[in-house]
């Protein structure tokens, strides 16, 4: 129950999903601003934006409601109004398994609390949630539950709390044959199983990913990254000057398996890990698994460099490949990002 009780001790008594009173802000020099405020509806802000460049500014509160930003609404701010992204928590709880008022399932992305396909998105200062609990539908089975379902080119997150169990954050890409971007900085990500995966070409700044305690017998209780890169993009997630903790007991997670979808069998996972502090929790001596046999994590663009922590030690030289000098220089944030550069906005 950790995820139920945390969201109702940060937010109690906020939550709302009525009809918002939308206006532009005072001061705003003839911006366009819309303001959202407890009791109003953050997708009917959405809805209300008609062109690019509009910033929706969600006050403090908890918005029970799942928010949709689609293609057409690019360079779209959604900022907090607190500099603590803890003060304002977009949170609803559906799962893979859970079912539509048609008797259909919502599938893992559909069971997404925000997601947006939009280019040129910036979300800042809150936090994305999915409260839905196993152990409250013991009759569920498809137990994906994701924050948040990103696509589109040169999405941007920074100061944003990711809260969820399984599939926490799905940074993915808008086709199979799109190499589109993320940035992710200053973000805490928090999950048990495959809680950071997808396609999306992604740099993840500064972010602390935390693995929670998790009631089961068997080891590992699950992993961090699940990357699914398509082979032809050259780069697939980066995690630079990240901090893993943990809730849970020492090795109990693994770093990262690779995901091979049904769908696209000629995936290459990519990920890097460097610069980075790695916790206990993290197995030192085989932190990288299979998803399935006949995708073999050794076969995987899986690399680490300059890493610390008691769970970033090698005990095993096979089991953590690392990055050349030569190899490091290229995995760089300006080398994923290319032409754009978010991380000069700071």
């Amino acid at each position: 129950m950790r995820r139920r009780t945390l969201l109702a001790g940060l937010t109690a008594g906020l939550a709302a999903t009525g009809t918002p009173a939308l206006a532009a802000g005072p001061g705003t020099g003839g911006r366009r601003v819309l303001h959202v405020r407890p009791g109003d509806s953050v997708q009917a802000a959405v809805d209300a934006v008609t062109g690019p460049g509009w910033t929706i500014v969600v006050h403090p509160g908890t918005y029970r409601e799942v928010v949709t930003v689609p293609a057409d609404k690019a360079g779209l701010t959604l900022r907090g109004a607190s500099h603590d992204p803890r003060a304002t928590v977009l949170v609803y709880d559906n799962a893979n398994g859970t079912k539509k008022p048609d008797g259909t399932t919502y599938g893992t992305a559909g069971s997404a609390t925000f997601s947006s396909a939009a280019p040129g998105l910036t979300v800042q200062g809150l936090t994305l949630a999915n409260d839905w609990l196993r152990a409250d539908h013991p009759d569920i089975t498809g137990t994906q539950a994701v924050a948040a379902y990103v696509t589109g080119d040169r999405s941007r997150f920074a100061d944003v709390r990711f809260l969820a169990h399984q599939d926490t954050l799905f940074a993915d890409t808008t086709a199979l044959d799109a190499f589109d971007r993320q940035y992710y900085s200053r973000c805490h990500i928090e999950g048990d199983v495959d809680f950071v995966f997808g396609r999306a070409r992604a740099v993840f700044d500064d972010c602390r990913f935390h693995t929670l305690r998790r009631d089961v017998a068997f080891t590992p209780k699950g992993m961090v990254f699940a990357p699914a890169t398509a082979r032809a993009n050259p780069y697939g997630f980066l995690a630079v000057r990240g901090r893993f903790t943990s809730g849970a007991e020492d090795a109990a997670y693994k770093l990262a398996r690779p995901w091979v979808p049904s769908y696209e069998t000629t995936a290459w996972p990519s990920l890097v890990v460097r610069d980075s502090w790695i916790g206990p929790g993290i197995d030192p001596a085989a932190p990288y698994t299979n998803m399935r046999e006949a995708y073999p994590w050794q076969t995987m663009r899986f690399r680490e460099y300059g890493n610390a922590g008691p769970g970033a030690v090698i005990p095993e030289p096979d089991n953590r490949p690392q990055l050349t000098p030569a190899e490091a220089a290229v995995h760089t944030r300006r080398t994923y990002l290319g032409d754009w550069r978010p991380y000069d906005r700071r």
